[in-house]
Order: structure tokens, then sequence, then C-alpha cells
């Protein structure tokens, strides 16, 4: 899947990822992709129920070893 930006969001813990995440994403205009990276495993979760509650969308999410990729379109 393609993306315009990459957040490496690895050996953060709850709620860091998310943090930066929100911050990177106000920088995107509407229809960009960031392709998160993230190794706690609590982010699975996170980044549904905050691209859920944010009109941001998930569009992918995969797992390779203990890392987390997250594929978010920015929303409205």
């Amino acid at each position: 899947m393609n993306q315009d930006f990459v957040l490496d969001a690895k050996g953060m813990a709850c709620p860091m990822p998310i943090v930066k995440t929100k911050k990177k994403m106000k920088e995107l205009e509407k229809g960009q992709v960031l392709k998160v990276e993230a190794t706690d495993q609590g982010a699975k979760q996170d980044f549904a129920a905050w691209a859920n509650s944010t009109g941001n969308e998930l569009v992918k999410t995969t797992e390779n070893g203990e890392v987390l990729s997250f594929w978010i379109k920015k929303g409205e």
C-alpha cells in the first residue's frame, strides 16, 4: 500500500504512538495516507478507536514480528 509519509513510533508506549500520529496528521492534507510503525500491542485497539473518533480512516493494519503497521487516510 502506498503512503505519503511514514511515522516511526517503534519502542514508544501508549499513548505516545497516538500523540505523535495526531500531531503528524495535522500536517497532512485530506486524502493523504500516513503509515505508522509501532511495537506497542495496545496500538491495535488504540488506532482503530482513534481513527473512528477523529474522522480519519484506518485503511490497513499489518503485523510483521513485533512491528505493527497502520495506514491511516486523512479525513475531513
